[in-house]
């Protein structure tokens, strides 16, 4: 698309013949227009100029177009529609041609946590490129993720991964809702996206980064570009934080105060805009890369150990079903739990045979009788019977079992396997305070938790005092079976009897 003049985003936003009909001038869109003015510094009126000082917490006006901005926004504000604005606007009214090697494409990217919730945009995209005659004769070709434009650009949809970014001219990017982005992969993986995106960009100029989200706790990428950039004037990253009645003025205020009365601290993160104070980390990643050995993958059993299991079972369709095996060792005065075995199952998958060979792999360590989540009533202690592991529903619960395991990683009284999804779930836990103080730990919202609810199950497991009878086990192959136990082992047998190939472990 060509023009004399170039024309600005407010223009577009006015003009009847482009997007007039989605962005009427009306109280829906002023304080909007309040923030494109912003981003891209163009001429402000005094009700522009009192929205942006009261959202950015600036007094100073933009002199010069953003290349990077966050909005913390409720939900139903609008974030998406303007995004989708925006997005149109680098890809339809800017010239990349000059930038752009033969044969190389600019990228808009539309990036959220799976591919459902960007589609989102892109139908917004869709829908003002469609609508608009000129910005449709400029489409070359579309599909269910990406629209590629005859000028060279494609706006295209990327699930939050640092690896997808990668390799491409990046023109545009909008991170939608960029606080609930999560990774079984990594702890972090809003930063790493970020960390690769910029690169990505840096060489085209004009190129534009937008990170939109609701608030949620106070850590990852949103809450430190709130707390480094808001309020700051002339900082060259500008925050926007606004609650969802004053950017959307449509939204029932019923359904809002329903909410507050509901969950106050949940409404004013949802529709206030403001971070929770109810949350907070749970363990720090430094805590738990001291007690990570590193490429240590599993250990194999050996004689003379006693090893403990856990299993956090699931019906197969949707959560995967886990297991984790223990053991101790004294470290001079200490005794330290070390995490041998961590196995995962991830749906689909029939739970029946996952039983099976969890039951096949806990009788070669030597455990006849294993822990493991109040889930399914007797489903899972049926199954393991069946496979000779007597499965005993565990008297903590998961929140209990993360308490117990916190003081031992801080203490560095455990030693964990080199598994980058149970290090992300571990570190993703969340301490909450619920109304009358009580306090919970879990995994945050959209996330799993399986691994690292197998793994506190055992580590805490493998440190409570041992009690009973000690029976021995050949533990050559999986198929092992118990060779002694304290009804036919005499009770010197029970103590001293020791073999390269038995291991020993607390009778049930």
């Amino acid at each position: 698309m060509s023009r004399q003049d170039p024309i600005t985003i407010l223009q577009a936003m006015r003009d009847p013949v482009l997007f007039a009909p989605w962005f009427a001038p009306t109280p829906l869109w002023s304080a909007w227009r309040a923030f494109l003015s912003a981003l891209f510094a163009l001429p402000m009126g005094d009700e522009e100029r009192a929205a942006f000082q009261q959202y950015t917490g600036r007094e100073v006006l933009p002199v010069e177009p953003t290349r990077e901005a966050w909005l913390v926004v409720g939900r139903r504000g609008g974030k998406s529609r303007i995004a989708a604005l925006i997005a149109v606007f680098l890809a339809c009214f800017r010239d990349y041609q000059t930038i752009l090697a033969p044969g190389e494409r600019g990228i808009v990217m539309l990036i959220a946590a799976d591919r459902r919730q960007a589609k989102v945009i892109l139908q917004y995209v869709e829908g003002l490129i469609l609508g608009v005659p000129m910005l449709a004769a400029m489409v070359e070709q579309q599909t269910k993720e990406s629209i590629t434009l005859t000028n060279r650009v494609v706006i295209e949809i990327h699930t939050a991964s640092f690896r997808a970014v990668r390799g491409h001219t990046v023109v545009g990017a909008v991170c939608d809702e960029i606080a609930f982005w999560r990774s079984e992969d990594s702890a972090n993986p809003d930063i790493e996206i970020l960390n690769a995106l910029r690169p990505a960009m840096a060489t085209v100029p004009g190129a534009f980064l937008l990170c939109i989200s609701s608030p949620y706790a106070r850590r990852g990428a949103l809450w430190q570009a709130y707390r480094q950039h808001y309020g700051k004037n002339n900082d060259p990253i500008l925050v926007w934080q606004a609650d969802t009645r004053s950017m959307n003025p449509t939204v029932d205020p019923v359904t809002i105060e329903a909410a507050y009365a509901e969950d106050e601290s949940i409404a004013a993160a949802e529709y206030g805009a403001q971070f929770r104070r109810d949350i907070e980390s749970f363990i720090s990643r430094e805590a738990l890369q001291a007690v990570v050995v590193s490429d240590r993958r599993e250990i194999q059993p050996a004689g003379g150990i006693s090893f403990v299991g856990f299993v956090d079972p699931s019906g197969g369709s949707q959560d995967s079903m886990t297991l984790a095996i223990a053991h101790t060792e004294r470290r001079g005065d200490v005794t330290v739990a070390v995490l041998d075995v961590l196995r995962e199952a991830k749906p689909p998958f029939s739970p029946q045979v996952t039983a099976a060979e969890f039951a096949a792999l806990l009788r070669w360590y030597g455990v006849l009788r294993v822990k493991g989540d109040r889930y399914g009533g007797e489903w899972p202690r049926e199954q393991f019977r069946k496979h000779g592991v007597e499965y005993v529903p565990s008297g903590q619960s998961k929140s209990d079992l993360y308490r117990d395991l916190l003081p031992a990683i801080n203490s560095g009284r455990v030693e964990l396997l080199d598994n980058n999804r149970l290090l992300a779930q571990l570190a993703i836990l969340e301490r909450r305070t619920a109304r009358g103080g009580r306090e919970t730990i879990d995994h945050s919202p959209h996330a799993h938790d399986d691994l690292a609810n197998a793994a506190a199950g055992a580590l805490v497991e493998a440190l409570r005092p041992a009690t009973g009878f000690m029976y021995a086990f050949d533990i050559s192959g999986p198929s092992a079976v118990p060779l002694a136990s304290p009804s036919n082992m005499s009770t010197e047998e029970r103590v001293l009897r020791r073999h390269d190939h038995f291991t020993w472990t607390p009778w049930p």
